[in-house]
């Protein structure tokens, strides 16, 4: 593998993970509203290429729109016990046949959860958000649940992507890449 390709060194790094960790796929989404306050939540990659990083989400989540008044964010993953990657970069909305090849391969139930869910607005109670979901299975019984117009994804283009190794005298090893002028990448350390 190129030491001076990281979308590569991470995919290496994430087979790996996959075969060791429990979600692999979980990272710390890190995004900074309108008003400038800082939030970070947990959300699953669902696909990383050349061209970043996507996950998908309801498009009025909070996630959704401090990523639509500022369209820069943070990624963190963790994999035990001694892996650490960090990623900072631009958002871009995926296409909407992303967003539909995407949401064909979820399960049905989670399906009728993204129609069901007003997600990260307030919920009066378990027993509104039953209603909702039943309702929804109701509307599509016996029919194909089609993504709603809501619910999208969004990618994370890399500006920089760091990996950073534990050490036990807490001299970790952390190699950072940035975008360079052209589409390549430049690479150095930095200190632990």
């Amino acid at each position: 593998m190129p030491i001076d390709e990281p979308i590569a060194i991470f995919q290496d790094l994430y087979a790996r993970a996959r075969e060791r960790c429990a979600e692999p796929d979980a990272m710390v989404l890190s995004t900074v509203d309108a008003d400038g306050r800082p939030s970070g939540r947990y959300v699953l990659l669902k696909e990383v290429d050349a061209r970043g990083f996507s996950f998908y989400t309801n498009g009025g989540s909070r996630k959704a729109r401090a990523l639509t008044a500022n369209p820069h964010a943070a990624l963190t993953f963790y994999w035990p016990p001694d892996k650490q990657v960090r990623i900072e970069g631009a958002i871009e909305q995926v296409t909407d046949a992303e967003a539909d090849a995407y949401f064909a391969t979820r399960p049905r139930d989670s399906q009728i959860g993204a129609w069901a869910s007003a997600q990260s607005t307030e919920l009066s109670s378990r027993a509104q958000l039953d209603q909702r979901i039943d309702e929804t299975s109701r509307r599509f019984d016996g029919a194909t649940v089609t993504r709603p117009p809501f619910w999208t994804g969004f990618r994370v283009i890399p500006q920089s992507i760091e990996f950073w190794t534990r050490d036990v005298a807490r001299l970790h090893e952390r190699v950072i890449f940035q975008r360079a002028d052209g589409g390549g990448w430049d690479r150095s350390l930095l200190f632990p």
